[in-house]
């Protein structure tokens, strides 16, 4: 395999200022972002017992996990910039590891920050009237200013996601305690099943629905394997967050539901588009939905923190590696920050949003990370084959848990595309059209290397 190029001797090095506080709340509050408050109504209409819920967000939660493991001794044996994209460089090639760097960049995650700063803007307008301009603007002051702040420097933008999640755990908490306090007393509440007098039957289908819902709602949480050169011992330091945090973000997801389920009948969390204003206005009243708008806001700006803060990280390494502009790979001499990766995502994701493009894309492509992730833990099988391969952290089980992982990862790509062949094999189409795009951009760098 061909070697990384490295930056000259007078470039800076990135600032090592994530600690192992920073990494869980990175983890955390990336992966929890609105739709846990607004809508989980997608898995419990396709498995409406409260049984069924539970294991249907357990078992996202244990196959989040799994893949977190992957990527925990991943990272462990490679802890460089750009996570993902090393991990798959590493293993199958620098082609695969560009088109990983080519639908993030275009698709996947400029297309999630575009999203997420959308919903940001319309919880926005609960407050202040904005038209669809007014939204639109918002959305990229906000994705301007966040931007800004990791420009500045990594420790501010780390320090600014963990205040965020911090505030996003307390707040769960206080939902939680309020609503299993009051739930009773205000609608007689109890975990209930839909009013119905024969049992609800789950089909293999809708539980395979329900789970494909669940693990998207755990998105999110390989981002902090971006983010190694700038993380304290990141051998041991990512794998930590990686376990502590998805286990946090499982428990939080369960107890969530716990109570939504305690103060609301199943067919009415089904239904529900805002589930977590729902429940308030069931026990506070009117205003309960003011406070969620509230609460959806603080957690959409918290995930947007470590979106737009990790991001950067894999277009700054791709350039260290010709695979991107040279100057992209530039790092900021005082700030240490990879600054004009930052303002190249800033500038894009805004572009989506101004566009509306961002819905089309986004919604056609996304579902292809998992493509990704089962090679990325394919890939991990195949790394352990070589000599010179040395993890310091192993993911237990060995062989089950990467395999395990990447069959549901493969599962989910099926069922998206059996779902929705049209739009899915579109989006999977954007993604491969990167192949012949590094063929052209491997021969003119070759032909401009010659030349000088």
């Amino acid at each position: 395999m061909a070697k990384t190029p490295q930056a000259g001797p007078t470039s800076p090095a990135l600032a090592r200022a994530i600690r192992l506080p920073h990494a869980v709340a990175m983890v955390v509050g990336t992966i929890i972002g609105a739709s846990i408050f607004v809508q989980p109504s997608e898995i419990t209409g396709r498995v409406p017992t409260v049984p069924g819920i539970f294991l249907a967000w357990g078992v996202s939660g244990a196959l989040t996990l799994a893949g977190a493991l992957v990527a925990a001794e991943l990272a462990s044996a490679y802890p460089r910039t750009g996570g993902v994209y090393v991990f798959l460089r590493e293993a199958f090639g620098r082609p695969l590891g560009f088109l990983w760097g080519w639908a993030m960049f275009w698709t996947m995650h400029s297309g999630i920050i575009a999203a997420i700063a959308v919903v940001f803007a319309r919880y926005a307008a609960f407050f202040v009237p904005l038209g669809d301009a007014g939204v639109r603007a918002v959305a990229i002051a906000v994705i301007v200013v966040l931007s800004a702040i990791n420009a500045v420097g990594v420790r501010q933008g780390a320090t600014l996601q963990a205040l965020f999640t911090a505030g996003k755990l307390l707040a769960i908490g206080l939902i939680v305690v309020v609503g299993f306090a009051l739930g009773g007393v205000a609608t007689g509440g109890a975990l209930r099943t839909p009013a119905v007098a024969a049992p609800v039957e789950i089909g293999v289908a809708d539980f395979a629905a329900a789970l494909v819902a669940g693990l998207f709602a755990f998105g999110g949480w390989h981002m902090v394997t971006y983010t190694a050169d700038e993380t304290e011992d990141a051998p041991r330091t990512i794998p930590r967050a990686l376990v502590v945090g998805t286990l946090i973000v499982t428990a939080s997801y369960i107890a969530l539901n716990a109570v939504y389920l305690y103060i609301l009948p199943v067919e009415t969390v089904a239904s529900s588009t805002r589930i977590a204003a729902d429940a308030a206005d069931a026990i506070l009243g009117s205003g309960g939905g003011a406070a969620m708008s509230g609460l959806v806001l603080f957690s959409t700006f918290g995930a947007l923190a470590g979106i737009i803060l990790t991001g950067p990280r894999v277009y700054f390494a791709m350039a260290q590696d010709g695979l991107l502009f040279r100057w992209v790979a530039a790092v900021h001499p005082v700030r240490r920050t990879p600054d004009r990766a930052i303002l190249l995502q800033a500038v894009w994701s805004s572009v989506l949003v101004a566009t509306g493009t961002y819905r089309a894309l986004f919604t056609r492509v996304i579902y292809t990370e998992w493509f990704f992730f089962g090679l990325m833990a394919l890939g991990l099988l195949l790394l352990r084959r070589r000599p010179d391969y040395a993890p310091v952290w192993r993911t237990p089980g060995r062989v089950v848990v990467p395999l395990l992982f990447a069959l549901a990862a493969f599962a989910i790509v099926a069922s998206e595309i059996i779902a929705e062949p049209v739009s899915r094999l579109t989006g999977l189409g954007l993604v491969l059209a990167g192949l012949p795009v590094y063929a052209v951009w491997t021969r003119w760098t070759a032909t401009q290397r010659n030349v000088s």
